[in-house]
Protein backbone atom coordinates (compact mmCIF):
# COMPACT_ATOMS: atom_id res chain seq x y z
CA UNK A 1 0.00 0.00 0.00
CA UNK A 2 1.18 3.17 -0.82
CA UNK A 3 1.54 6.09 1.67
CA UNK A 4 -1.84 7.52 1.43
CA UNK A 5 -1.01 11.09 3.55
CA UNK A 6 1.89 11.48 0.59
CA UNK A 7 -0.80 11.33 -1.62
CA UNK A 8 -3.26 13.02 -0.82
CA UNK A 9 -4.05 16.05 -2.83
CA UNK A 10 -0.85 15.34 -5.54
CA UNK A 11 -0.03 12.99 -8.17
CA UNK A 12 2.70 10.57 -6.85
CA UNK A 13 5.54 9.46 -9.20
CA UNK A 14 6.28 6.52 -6.43
CA UNK A 15 2.63 5.31 -6.75
CA UNK A 16 2.46 5.56 -10.97
CA UNK A 17 6.05 4.10 -11.73
CA UNK A 18 5.66 0.54 -13.26
CA UNK A 19 1.49 0.84 -13.10
CA UNK A 20 -0.14 -0.54 -16.08
CA UNK A 21 -2.41 2.18 -17.42
CA UNK A 22 -4.55 2.07 -20.13
CA UNK A 23 -6.20 5.38 -21.76
CA UNK A 24 -8.60 6.09 -24.88
CA UNK A 25 -8.77 9.21 -26.47
CA UNK A 26 -4.84 9.45 -26.16
CA UNK A 27 -4.23 10.91 -29.64
CA UNK A 28 -6.37 14.13 -28.48
CA UNK A 29 -4.96 16.88 -27.30
CA UNK A 30 -5.58 16.14 -22.95
CA UNK A 31 -4.81 12.68 -24.54
CA UNK A 32 -1.04 13.49 -25.82
CA UNK A 33 -0.41 15.78 -22.26
CA UNK A 34 -1.83 12.83 -20.03
CA UNK A 35 0.40 10.04 -21.74
CA UNK A 36 3.30 12.08 -21.49
CA UNK A 37 2.91 13.21 -17.83
CA UNK A 38 2.90 8.95 -17.10
CA UNK A 39 5.57 8.13 -19.78
CA UNK A 40 7.46 10.91 -17.06
CA UNK A 41 6.57 9.02 -14.08
CA UNK A 42 7.75 5.79 -15.76
CA UNK A 43 4.12 4.04 -15.87
CA UNK A 44 3.59 1.23 -18.48
CA UNK A 45 1.25 2.90 -20.80
CA UNK A 46 -1.01 2.06 -23.85
CA UNK A 47 -3.79 4.16 -25.89
CA UNK A 48 -6.63 3.15 -27.99
CA UNK A 49 -7.76 5.95 -29.88
CA UNK A 50 -8.69 7.54 -33.49
CA UNK A 51 -5.76 8.91 -35.93
CA UNK A 52 -5.37 12.37 -34.79
CA UNK A 53 -8.15 14.26 -36.43
CA UNK A 54 -6.28 17.58 -36.89
CA UNK A 55 -3.18 18.43 -38.93
CA UNK A 56 -1.21 19.59 -37.38
CA UNK A 57 -1.55 17.44 -33.98
CA UNK A 58 0.12 17.30 -30.86
CA UNK A 59 0.05 13.61 -30.63
CA UNK A 60 2.59 13.41 -33.57
CA UNK A 61 4.46 16.75 -32.68
CA UNK A 62 5.32 15.62 -29.58
CA UNK A 63 6.17 12.12 -30.48
CA UNK A 64 3.54 10.36 -27.87
CA UNK A 65 3.57 7.38 -29.48
CA UNK A 66 7.37 7.18 -28.55
CA UNK A 67 7.15 5.41 -25.36
CA UNK A 68 4.35 3.77 -24.86
CA UNK A 69 1.99 1.20 -26.91
CA UNK A 70 -0.66 2.87 -29.15
CA UNK A 71 -3.50 1.04 -30.86
CA UNK A 72 -5.55 2.64 -33.44
CA UNK A 73 -9.26 2.06 -33.06
CA UNK A 74 -12.95 3.41 -32.70
CA UNK A 75 -14.30 3.41 -29.73
CA UNK A 76 -17.47 2.53 -30.85
CA UNK A 77 -15.89 -0.71 -32.10
CA UNK A 78 -17.15 -2.79 -28.42
CA UNK A 79 -14.99 -6.12 -29.87
CA UNK A 80 -11.49 -3.87 -30.83
CA UNK A 81 -11.26 -2.37 -27.67
CA UNK A 82 -12.14 -4.94 -25.54
CA UNK A 83 -9.83 -7.46 -27.03
CA UNK A 84 -7.02 -4.64 -26.83
CA UNK A 85 -7.91 -3.77 -23.36
CA UNK A 86 -7.87 -7.83 -21.83
CA UNK A 87 -4.39 -8.19 -23.82
CA UNK A 88 -2.96 -5.22 -22.04
CA UNK A 89 -4.93 -6.10 -18.33
CA UNK A 90 -4.81 -2.38 -16.95
CA UNK A 91 -4.47 -1.74 -13.33
CA UNK A 92 -6.29 1.50 -14.12
CA UNK A 93 -8.25 3.04 -16.86
CA UNK A 94 -8.39 6.33 -18.13
CA UNK A 95 -11.56 6.86 -20.16
CA UNK A 96 -11.59 10.27 -22.33
CA UNK A 97 -12.21 8.82 -25.47
CA UNK A 98 -15.20 11.58 -27.05
CA UNK A 99 -16.34 13.70 -29.65
CA UNK A 100 -15.74 17.01 -27.84
CA UNK A 101 -17.24 19.64 -29.81
CA UNK A 102 -20.45 21.44 -29.90
CA UNK A 103 -21.12 22.41 -33.38
CA UNK A 104 -20.17 18.91 -34.87
CA UNK A 105 -22.68 17.11 -32.58
CA UNK A 106 -25.32 19.19 -34.63
CA UNK A 107 -24.11 17.78 -37.72
CA UNK A 108 -23.45 14.54 -36.54
CA UNK A 109 -25.77 14.08 -33.69
CA UNK A 110 -25.26 9.77 -33.71
CA UNK A 111 -21.62 10.08 -33.78
CA UNK A 112 -21.54 12.41 -30.61
CA UNK A 113 -23.82 10.22 -28.61
CA UNK A 114 -22.35 6.48 -29.67
CA UNK A 115 -18.62 7.91 -28.96
CA UNK A 116 -20.11 9.92 -25.75
CA UNK A 117 -21.87 7.51 -24.12
CA UNK A 118 -19.26 4.09 -24.83
CA UNK A 119 -16.33 2.39 -23.75
CA UNK A 120 -17.14 1.69 -19.71
CA UNK A 121 -18.32 -1.65 -20.76
CA UNK A 122 -14.68 -3.51 -22.32
CA UNK A 123 -13.36 -2.47 -19.01
CA UNK A 124 -15.65 -5.49 -17.39
CA UNK A 125 -13.48 -8.10 -18.55
CA UNK A 126 -10.21 -6.93 -16.91
CA UNK A 127 -8.48 -8.66 -14.31
CA UNK A 128 -6.22 -6.67 -12.63
CA UNK A 129 -8.44 -3.39 -13.30
CA UNK A 130 -8.91 -1.73 -9.75
CA UNK A 131 -9.57 1.98 -10.81
CA UNK A 132 -11.41 3.48 -13.51
CA UNK A 133 -11.68 7.34 -13.96
CA UNK A 134 -14.29 8.02 -16.51
CA UNK A 135 -13.80 11.59 -17.49
CA UNK A 136 -17.04 13.78 -18.89
CA UNK A 137 -17.23 17.37 -18.99
CA UNK A 138 -18.83 20.32 -16.79
CA UNK A 139 -21.58 20.98 -19.75
CA UNK A 140 -23.15 17.08 -18.36
CA UNK A 141 -25.22 19.63 -15.64
CA UNK A 142 -28.80 21.26 -16.56
CA UNK A 143 -27.22 24.57 -17.33
CA UNK A 144 -29.66 27.28 -15.18
CA UNK A 145 -27.29 30.08 -15.88
CA UNK A 146 -26.77 30.14 -12.38
CA UNK A 147 -24.04 32.41 -11.09
CA UNK A 148 -22.65 30.10 -8.54
CA UNK A 149 -21.10 26.42 -9.59
CA UNK A 150 -22.70 23.69 -10.05
CA UNK A 151 -22.00 20.84 -7.63
CA UNK A 152 -21.99 17.22 -7.84
CA UNK A 153 -25.29 16.48 -6.65
CA UNK A 154 -27.44 18.90 -9.68
CA UNK A 155 -29.14 17.62 -12.00
CA UNK A 156 -27.45 16.45 -15.31
CA UNK A 157 -28.77 17.70 -18.56
CA UNK A 158 -28.14 19.40 -22.06
CA UNK A 159 -29.88 21.50 -24.63
CA UNK A 160 -27.07 20.36 -27.26
CA UNK A 161 -26.53 16.76 -28.95
CA UNK A 162 -22.72 17.16 -27.08
CA UNK A 163 -23.76 18.02 -23.92
CA UNK A 164 -26.98 15.68 -23.39
CA UNK A 165 -24.56 12.58 -24.59
CA UNK A 166 -22.43 13.67 -22.03
CA UNK A 167 -25.14 13.88 -19.15
CA UNK A 168 -26.19 10.47 -20.72
CA UNK A 169 -22.31 9.02 -20.35
CA UNK A 170 -22.71 10.27 -16.33
CA UNK A 171 -26.21 8.32 -15.87
CA UNK A 172 -24.55 5.16 -18.02
CA UNK A 173 -21.05 5.47 -15.41
CA UNK A 174 -23.81 5.77 -12.07
CA UNK A 175 -25.39 2.46 -13.55
CA UNK A 176 -22.33 0.71 -14.17
CA UNK A 177 -21.00 1.52 -10.75
CA UNK A 178 -24.09 0.42 -9.06
CA UNK A 179 -24.16 -3.19 -11.39
CA UNK A 180 -21.15 -3.99 -12.21
CA UNK A 181 -18.34 -2.48 -10.30
CA UNK A 182 -19.62 -2.32 -6.47
CA UNK A 183 -17.34 -4.42 -4.83
CA UNK A 184 -13.76 -5.64 -3.31
CA UNK A 185 -13.43 -7.75 -6.10
CA UNK A 186 -13.56 -5.63 -8.77
CA UNK A 187 -12.56 -2.05 -9.91
CA UNK A 188 -13.98 0.93 -8.62
CA UNK A 189 -15.42 3.52 -11.02
CA UNK A 190 -15.44 7.21 -10.70
CA UNK A 191 -16.32 10.28 -13.36
CA UNK A 192 -14.78 13.48 -13.45
CA UNK A 193 -15.72 16.96 -14.80
CA UNK A 194 -13.70 19.29 -16.22
CA UNK A 195 -14.17 22.89 -17.01
CA UNK A 196 -13.10 24.66 -20.00
CA UNK A 197 -9.04 22.98 -20.72
CA UNK A 198 -6.88 24.78 -22.32
CA UNK A 199 -2.92 24.85 -23.15
CA UNK A 200 -0.72 24.49 -25.59
CA UNK A 201 -0.86 21.95 -28.40
CA UNK A 202 -4.89 22.28 -29.18
CA UNK A 203 -5.27 22.46 -32.90
CA UNK A 204 -9.59 21.32 -32.96
CA UNK A 205 -11.96 23.31 -34.94
CA UNK A 206 -14.50 25.79 -33.13
CA UNK A 207 -12.69 26.28 -30.55
CA UNK A 208 -11.57 29.47 -28.72
CA UNK A 209 -7.90 29.35 -28.01
CA UNK A 210 -7.03 27.56 -31.22
CA UNK A 211 -9.03 29.49 -33.24
CA UNK A 212 -7.40 32.78 -31.52
CA UNK A 213 -3.94 31.25 -32.24
CA UNK A 214 -4.48 30.57 -36.24
CA UNK A 215 -5.71 34.04 -36.90
CA UNK A 216 -3.01 35.46 -34.63
CA UNK A 217 -1.01 33.39 -37.13
CA UNK A 218 -2.60 34.01 -40.31
CA UNK A 219 -2.82 38.40 -39.01
CA UNK A 220 -6.68 38.07 -39.18
CA UNK A 221 -9.50 39.28 -36.95
CA UNK A 222 -10.37 36.38 -34.66
CA UNK A 223 -13.97 35.76 -35.24
CA UNK A 224 -15.97 35.06 -32.30
CA UNK A 225 -19.65 33.48 -31.50
CA UNK A 226 -20.44 34.62 -28.08
CA UNK A 227 -18.18 37.52 -26.31
CA UNK A 228 -20.00 37.51 -23.49
CA UNK A 229 -20.19 33.31 -22.79
CA UNK A 230 -18.21 33.14 -19.38
CA UNK A 231 -16.59 29.35 -18.75
CA UNK A 232 -14.18 27.83 -16.19
CA UNK A 233 -11.59 28.26 -17.71
CA UNK A 234 -8.51 25.86 -16.79
CA UNK A 235 -4.98 24.68 -17.83
CA UNK A 236 -4.67 20.97 -19.18
CA UNK A 237 -2.40 19.75 -16.87
CA UNK A 238 -5.19 21.08 -13.83
CA UNK A 239 -7.72 18.36 -14.57
CA UNK A 240 -5.39 15.77 -15.64
CA UNK A 241 -3.82 15.79 -12.13
CA UNK A 242 -7.10 15.63 -10.46
CA UNK A 243 -7.71 12.59 -12.53
CA UNK A 244 -4.55 10.92 -11.67
CA UNK A 245 -5.01 11.98 -7.92
CA UNK A 246 -8.75 10.32 -7.88
CA UNK A 247 -7.43 7.47 -9.65
CA UNK A 248 -4.39 6.77 -6.74
CA UNK A 249 -7.50 7.14 -4.24
CA UNK A 250 -9.34 4.97 -6.05
CA UNK A 251 -6.61 2.13 -6.34
CA UNK A 252 -5.94 2.34 -2.67
CA UNK A 253 -9.43 3.08 -0.92
CA UNK A 254 -11.84 2.03 -3.28
CA UNK A 255 -15.45 2.95 -3.11
CA UNK A 256 -14.74 5.81 -0.73
CA UNK A 257 -14.10 7.63 -3.99
CA UNK A 258 -16.08 6.32 -6.22
CA UNK A 259 -18.34 9.07 -7.22
CA UNK A 260 -18.61 12.00 -9.45
CA UNK A 261 -15.90 14.47 -9.20
CA UNK A 262 -15.17 18.34 -10.95
CA UNK A 263 -11.98 19.90 -11.45
CA UNK A 264 -12.30 23.47 -12.18
CA UNK A 265 -10.56 26.68 -12.05
CA UNK A 266 -10.48 29.38 -8.98
CA UNK A 267 -13.82 31.12 -8.59
CA UNK A 268 -12.08 34.19 -10.26
CA UNK A 269 -10.74 32.37 -13.28
CA UNK A 270 -14.10 31.54 -14.78
CA UNK A 271 -14.26 34.89 -17.40
CA UNK A 272 -15.88 35.98 -20.36
CA UNK A 273 -14.67 35.30 -23.88
CA UNK A 274 -13.54 38.68 -23.92
CA UNK A 275 -11.81 38.87 -21.29
CA UNK A 276 -9.18 35.81 -22.98
CA UNK A 277 -9.84 37.78 -25.89
CA UNK A 278 -8.28 41.03 -24.73
CA UNK A 279 -5.82 39.08 -22.46
CA UNK A 280 -4.31 37.20 -25.80
CA UNK A 281 -4.28 39.79 -28.02
CA UNK A 282 -2.05 42.08 -25.56
CA UNK A 283 0.38 39.41 -25.18
CA UNK A 284 0.75 38.54 -28.65
CA UNK A 285 0.82 41.97 -29.99
CA UNK A 286 1.53 42.64 -33.57
CA UNK A 287 -1.83 44.36 -34.03
CA UNK A 288 -4.13 41.49 -33.40
CA UNK A 289 -7.98 41.68 -33.07
CA UNK A 290 -11.22 40.29 -32.28
CA UNK A 291 -14.72 40.66 -34.35
CA UNK A 292 -18.15 38.99 -33.95
CA UNK A 293 -19.55 36.54 -35.88
CA UNK A 294 -23.02 37.79 -36.72
CA UNK A 295 -24.16 34.66 -38.46
CA UNK A 296 -23.89 32.14 -35.85
CA UNK A 297 -27.32 31.01 -34.27
CA UNK A 298 -27.14 27.76 -32.31
CA UNK A 299 -27.85 27.26 -28.71
CA UNK A 300 -24.49 27.60 -26.41
CA UNK A 301 -24.86 28.28 -22.98
CA UNK A 302 -24.01 31.49 -22.28
CA UNK A 303 -22.86 31.16 -17.90
CA UNK A 304 -21.15 28.27 -16.81
CA UNK A 305 -19.24 27.47 -13.63
CA UNK A 306 -17.90 24.49 -11.16
CA UNK A 307 -18.06 24.01 -7.26
CA UNK A 308 -14.59 21.89 -6.65
CA UNK A 309 -14.75 22.43 -3.11
CA UNK A 310 -15.56 18.29 -2.74
CA UNK A 311 -12.18 17.75 -4.45
CA UNK A 312 -10.63 20.25 -2.27
CA UNK A 313 -12.09 19.11 0.57
CA UNK A 314 -11.52 15.40 0.09
CA UNK A 315 -9.19 14.95 -2.16
CA UNK A 316 -7.20 17.66 -0.96
CA UNK A 317 -6.95 18.83 -4.54
CA UNK A 318 -6.82 22.21 -5.58
CA UNK A 319 -5.90 24.55 -8.75
CA UNK A 320 -2.27 25.92 -9.18
CA UNK A 321 -2.26 28.23 -11.88
CA UNK A 322 -4.25 31.16 -12.34
CA UNK A 323 -6.04 32.45 -16.04
CA UNK A 324 -3.61 35.02 -16.47
CA UNK A 325 -0.14 32.84 -16.43
CA UNK A 326 -2.13 29.87 -18.27
CA UNK A 327 -3.00 32.48 -21.12
CA UNK A 328 0.84 33.42 -20.75
CA UNK A 329 2.06 29.87 -21.20
CA UNK A 330 0.06 29.12 -24.25
CA UNK A 331 1.39 32.32 -25.89
CA UNK A 332 4.85 31.28 -25.58
CA UNK A 333 4.42 27.32 -25.94
CA UNK A 334 3.05 28.42 -29.55
CA UNK A 335 5.88 30.53 -30.22
CA UNK A 336 8.02 27.46 -29.37
CA UNK A 337 5.97 25.92 -31.81
CA UNK A 338 6.34 28.24 -34.46
CA UNK A 339 10.10 28.43 -33.73
CA UNK A 340 10.42 24.47 -34.56
CA UNK A 341 11.76 23.35 -31.01
CA UNK A 342 11.35 20.08 -30.15
CA UNK A 343 7.50 19.93 -29.03
CA UNK A 344 7.77 17.23 -26.46
CA UNK A 345 10.80 18.78 -24.60
CA UNK A 346 8.36 21.85 -24.17
CA UNK A 347 5.66 19.63 -22.80
CA UNK A 348 7.59 17.95 -20.50
CA UNK A 349 9.34 21.15 -19.10
CA UNK A 350 5.57 23.12 -18.26
CA UNK A 351 4.75 19.11 -16.98
CA UNK A 352 7.71 19.51 -14.47
CA UNK A 353 6.70 23.25 -13.77
CA UNK A 354 3.73 22.30 -12.52
CA UNK A 355 4.88 20.07 -10.65
CA UNK A 356 6.94 21.98 -8.83
CA UNK A 357 4.38 24.65 -8.18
Amino acid sequence: MEDLGRLKGKVNPDFWRGKKVFITGHTGFKGSWLSLWLQDMQAVVKGFALEPNTTPNLFTKAKVAQNMDSEIGDITDLNHIAMSMKEFNPEVLIHMAAQPLVRLSYRQPILTYSTNVMGTESARKCSNLRAIVSVTTDKCYENKEWEWGYRENEPLGGSDPYSSSKGCAELVTGAYRKSFFYDTNSAFLASARAGNVIGGGDWSADRLIPDVLRAFENNEPVIVRNPKATRPWQHVLEPLSGYLVLAQHLYEEGNDFAESWNFGPRDEDCKPVSWILDKMIAKWGNGATWKLDKKSNLYEAGFLKLDCSKAAMRLNWYPKWNLDSVLESIINWHKHYLSEKSIQAQCLLEIAKYKKD
